[in-house]
C-alpha cells in the first residue's frame, strides 16, 4: 500500500506557474504508475497526465499539453506537475493516484488507478 500526499497548490493570476508534488510513502514510488487528476465544481473528474514506471514515458490530456510537464524523483519518493500558462479554466482540486505497472505507458483512466492522495487546491484568477 502506498500513501500519496499533494502539495503545491494554490491562488494564482492567469499565465502564471505552479509546481505540484505528490509525496509518496509506505512503498517504493518506483513501483508505481503516477496520474494527475482534476475536478472542478460541477464537472466530472478529469485526467490530465501520468507517467509510467520504470521508463517515465508521460502522457497529456489535450486541454493541457503543451502548459504541464510530469516528472518524477524516485530518490525523492515525489512525482511532480509543472503547470505554465495557467488559465482560469484550470481552477479545479487536483489530485494524483497510483497504478500498478501499466505495460511501457500509463493509464488514462481513473479505474485504473488504487490509491489516491487527498488533493490540493489551485485557483487560477483572471
Amino acid at each position: 500500500q502506498v500513501q500519496l500526499v499533494e502539495s503545491g497548490g494554490g491562488l494564482v493570476q492567469s499565465g502564471g506557474s505552479l509546481r505540484l508534488s505528490c509525496a509518496a510513502s509506505g512503498a517504493t514510488l518506483r513501483d508505481f504508475a503516477i496520474g494527475w487528476f482534476r475536478q472542478a465544481p460541477g464537472k466530472e473528474r478529469e485526467w490530465i497526465s501520468c507517467i509510467s514506471t520504470p521508463d517515465s514515458i508521460t502522457a497529456y490530456a489535450d486541454s493541457v499539453k503543451g502548459r504541464v510537464t510530469i516528472f518524477r524523483d524516485n530518490t525523492k519518493r515525489t512525482v511532480y506537475l509543472q503547470m505554465d500558462n495557467l488559465k482560469p479554466e484550470d481552477t479545479a482540486f487536483y489530485h494524483c493516484a497510483s497504478s500498478p505497472p501499466y505495460g511501457r505507458s500509463c493509464p488514462g483512466t481513473a479505474n485504473r488507478y488504487t490509491y489516491w492522495g487527498q488533493g490540493t487546491q489551485v485557483t487560477v484568477s483572471s
